[in-house]
């Protein structure tokens, strides 16, 4: 499998093959009752809110048979409160637990995590920085949904300046071959010019656009996102809110075998009835939650267990 995984921090990590080999892990995992961690424990440490993100880790250490500790805001209850810096937390926490699972407002935290932890440290979440199990769950559902990666058409959609959930998935894109990025965004929350210049270093072609409707029939996945409100100024929120939105009348603009793909949670830029949401094959944000569950098992998986 290559160079194996010992902490998850970035996107970039992931190679070819070690997302092949976690595919097929995952595959496993839908039907796994097993308990493999027994005697492990996994340390959930939340600094920002999560619903997703928090229960599937946790939830994929329990399935594996392993136990969870930790707090869902440990801003504000943990020592941190005290003014404890994030390295000293970490360093007394590798101590309770095989295995920490960080979400941090801060980028750059769960670099510095990694460099001071006696056990793997997994990003899952990293201020506007990246959210690389975001990214590896979404590329396992691009797997299963279209059957490859290559040659696949992606329009991203929404606040792609602080959105950390695209900025990951355009990492794992540039591992690919003949993909091709479509970035619609309000003129204030375009793509970052890193991930730009990652692209182009990459030969991934990209372009840039401001008129949704144009874009719906031209690509195999629409990729929404949320306005960040808590990531930026009230003014760039109000500015971009309800800009570009998937709705009714809209929704007959994406083809047939095209799927609609969210991080969640979707608030205006989604407005599709749950009759619709359910019924409709090209709504895949669920399927993909849902994904999220096995990723994560294969991923945490492959760290503590290896080949």
């Amino acid at each position: 499998m290559g160079d194996r995984l010992l902490h998850v921090t970035e996107s970039q990590q992931f190679s070819r093959e070690i997302l092949y080999d976690l595919f097929e892990r995952a595959d496993k995992m839908r039907d796994y009752s097993g308990d493999k961690f027994k005697g492990r424990i996994m340390a959930s440490l939340f600094y920002e809110p999560s619903t997703r993100t928090r229960l599937s880790f946790e939830s994929a250490m329990k399935r594996l048979g392993g136990e969870v500790i930790g707090t869902e805001n440990a801003g504000e209850f943990s020592s941190a409160k005290k003014g404890e810096s994030l390295e000293d937390s970490i360093r007394v926490i590798g101590s309770y637990c095989d295995l920490i699972v960080l979400r941090h407002n801060v980028e750059g935290s769960a670099k510095k995590a990694s460099q001071v932890s006696k056990v793997p440290v997994i990003s899952a979440g990293d201020g506007k920085g990246q959210h690389p199990t975001q990214a590896l769950l979404d590329v396992y559902t691009l797997y299963r949904e279209f059957d490859r990666l290559d040659n696949l058409k992606i329009a991203m959609v929404g606040d792609l300046a602080s959105g950390r959930t695209a900025r990951s998935l355009c990492y794992l894109c540039s591992k690919f071959d003949d993909i091709e990025l479509t970035f619609v965004s309000p003129d204030n929350l375009k793509m970052g010019g890193d991930i730009k210049g990652h692209l182009s270093e990459n030969n991934v072609c990209y372009s840039e656009h401001d008129d949704l409707n144009n874009v719906l029939p031209r690509v195999d996945v629409v990729y929404m996102t949320r306005i960040q409100k808590e990531r930026i100024e009230i003014e760039d929120y109000e500015n971009a809110r309800g800009k570009f939105v998937i709705n009714r009348e809209n929704l007959g603009l994406v083809r047939e075998k095209s799927r609609i793909m969210h991080p969640l949670p979707h608030v205006e830029e989604i407005d599709l009835s749950i009759e619709i949401e359910g019924a409709d094959e090209r709504v895949a944000y669920f399927r993909q939650a849902e994904n999220g569950l096995y990723a994560r098992m294969a991923l945490m998986d492959m760290i503590l267990n290896g080949s």
